[in-house]
């Protein structure tokens, strides 16, 4: 696969998890309002930005900072979920159990978002630590006193 295919492919995928990101989560955020407001009102932010990440992976022309930006977010949200199954989130949160299937197909979601973005960045490094044709004016250098033939 070339490597703007790799890129079409990788960002494809980024958007889609991001979609699948935002769906699971805004499916929790009514109860999760009601059991401890603030993870409501988180979740419901994850996803807001989680939607603007998938829509400026598939629009923008340089697509960094929404990689960078899911990237951080899809993190945050790999490390809460493990935190609020073993020590606890603030206020005393903490739930037991993966809740099925929810916490598995976030976390799924999540971590190939992740692996999306990292495998997008060598793809990017190594398209450009390749080097480009040789400069048309080193070619065009003869010898003093020589003719150039321009047009070929």
């Amino acid at each position: 696969m070339t490597s703007n295919a790799t890129e079409v492919t990788l960002t494809g995928l980024g958007a889609c998890c991001a979609v699948g990101n935002t769906v699971l989560h805004t499916l929790l955020v009514p109860d999760h309002l009601e059991e401890m407001f603030y993870i409501g009102v988180l979740f419901a932010v994850g996803s807001a930005v989680m939607l603007v990440v998938a829509v400026a992976l598939v629009t923008a022309s340089r697509p960094m900072a929404a990689w960078l930006t899911g990237a951080v977010v899809s993190l945050g949200m790999i490390v809460a979920f493990l935190l609020s199954r073993t020590v606890g989130l603030p206020d005393g949160y903490y739930e037991p159990g993966w809740e099925a299937p929810y916490g598995p197909l976030s976390l799924l979601v999540e971590g190939i978002f992740v692996l999306a973005f990292l495998t997008w960045l060598g793809v990017r490094a190594d398209v450009s630590a390749v080097p480009g044709p040789p400069h048309q004016a080193a070619r065009e250098r003869t010898a003093p006193g020589s003719t150039v033939q321009k047009g070929w």
